[in-house]
């Protein structure tokens, strides 16, 4: 056998340091709980609704984050995986997520993670967690097998460029309580 060359050594090395934890129920339960979370946004929905809970400046921020963040990740994720079609890995883990049916590149929940992170946080703090559960994200998908690790990082890398440049968007659109910086 000879040894891969780009993305396919890049996915085969990465993909190796996930295999020690598949197959512990308790990491594939918890893969499968953070992909679903996110599946279809749930869990920047529901954020989204917690930040939108009083009137004002935050709730109508909240509101124009996600509606941004969800409609731009939703519409360049489909062009990318028209224009990139790539198979699925071909050993999905067993777990209770939805089966994808679209091209493997890139990881639409992952680009909508970070997108949505990047554009809802109003703080360096909420950046930090919302980044840190979307990297969550961008694992599951890897460790149940949905994605190869670079459709995972070509989302990441897309979804935190699309969410940084919907930022400013975002802010002249809704300003109000950003705290940026602090």
């Amino acid at each position: 056998m000879t040894s891969p060359s780009g993305l396919s050594a890049v996915d085969e090395v990465l993909d190796a340091a996930f295999e020690p934890l598949r197959g512990r129920p308790e990491v594939d339960r918890a893969a499968a709980v953070v992909s679903n979370l996110a599946d279809y946004g749930v869990v920047w929905v529901l954020l989204a609704g917690l930040k939108a809970r009083r009137r004002g400046a935050g709730r109508r921020r909240a509101v124009v984050a996600l509606a941004a963040a969800g409609f731009s990740s939703m519409i360049v994720n489909r062009l990318v995986k028209q224009a990139v079609p790539r198979e699925r890995p071909q050993d999905h883990l067993d777990a209770a997520v939805r089966a994808p049916t679209s091209s493997s590149f890139p990881s639409g929940h992952t680009l909508a993670a970070y997108c949505t992170a990047f554009v809802l946080a109003e703080t360096d703090a909420g950046t930090a967690a919302t980044v840190g559960f979307a990297t969550a994200v961008a694992a599951s998908r890897v460790h149940l097998r949905a994605h190869h690790p670079t459709d995972v990082l070509g989302g990441a890398v897309i979804g935190s460029l699309l969410g940084l440049g919907l930022r400013p968007v975002v802010d002249a659109l809704a300003p109000g309580r950003t705290g940026r910086g602090r």
